[in-house]
């Protein structure tokens, strides 16, 4: 995660949510409906901070799981996966105390970057059953609405856990959020994290990649390698230390990249940026 916005309209659904729970394309495992798997072309938009109607000749757009999917595109489903969003964190611990990391103190383990999310504990089998249960009515609502896919931010919380969890840990509940995207009928998306490669594709069954600035931080290629053209990157205007014309003259980008703004605000924000090549 190198972005985050939060809204309150989002974070009022995912509480309710939380309190009702107890290269060659992936193919659905027998126990998964059918689905369909992000385009290898298209013109992506990235609209986590509020939805609009997307620009001219955009044909994939990622929207909020509390939001509806745009029309006549092919659309992608966003859920916080391996960490707490703010405003349900009560819920987590109220409801879904032993998900929660703590330290050796007991108190819960929050992101150094985000230090109102907290890290879910994905060290055992039971807590990351617990975790999938309760992530998967959110991933079925996604389903409901019509989404065409998910994708399940913070897959690299171990990095920020103080050695805490473990890469195997997250990979774990990886496959099994995966699992659970394709009996709903979801493609399941892996977000950042390029230093999974091959195997770890292979281990959790991920189908596509929504990575955050990987030609700023060179990471592209890292993606292309696994998944070929089902990569959208997403670089923001106030850290892209390069012209876009630049960007788009790359031949090591994905073919779907797109430029945002950082707070991923709606086109009646002055602060708007959004352009694709």
């Amino acid at each position: 995660m190198r972005t985050r916005t939060v809204l309150i309209t989002t974070a009022m659904a995912l509480v309710a949510v939380l309190g009702t729970a107890g290269c060659a394309e992936a193919a659905p495992t027998s126990a998964a409906a059918s689905y369909r798997n992000l385009p290898i072309s298209g013109r992506p938009d990235y609209q986590l901070g509020g939805s609009y109607t997307p620009p001219s000749g955009v044909t994939i757009v990622e929207r909020d799981s509390t939001a509806k999917p745009a029309k006549g595109t092919y659309d992608i489903c966003y859920v916080n996966g391996f960490q707490t969003q703010p405003e349900a964190a009560r819920t987590w611990m109220k409801s879904y105390p032993s998900a929660i990391l703590r330290d050796r103190a007991g108190k819960p383990v929050s992101d150094p970057g985000w230090p109102d999310e907290m890290l879910l504990d994905t060290r055992t089998a039971a807590k990351r059953a617990l975790i999938t249960k309760v992530i998967a009515k959110t991933v079925a609502r996604c389903g409901d609405r019509g989404f065409d896919a998910v994708e399940f931010d913070n897959l690299d919380s171990w990095t920020r856990s103080g050695k805490r969890l473990t890469r195997a840990g997250n990979l774990a509940l990886a496959k099994s959020l995966v699992a659970a995207g394709h009996r709903h009928g979801l493609a399941v998306g892996q977000k950042n994290t390029p230093q999974l490669g091959a195997s770890g594709r292979k281990q959790t069954g991920f189908d596509f990649v929504v990575a955050e600035e990987c030609v700023q931080y060179r990471e592209c290629a890292a993606y292309t390698k696994v998944y070929g053209g089902r990569v959208i990157d997403v670089e923001y205007s106030d850290t892209l230390e390069r012209s876009w014309g630049s960007v788009c003259k790359l031949k090591s980008r994905p073919a779907m990249t797109i430029l945002r703004d950082r707070d991923l605000v709606t086109p009646k924000d002055d602060a708007y940026v959004y352009k694709r090549c």
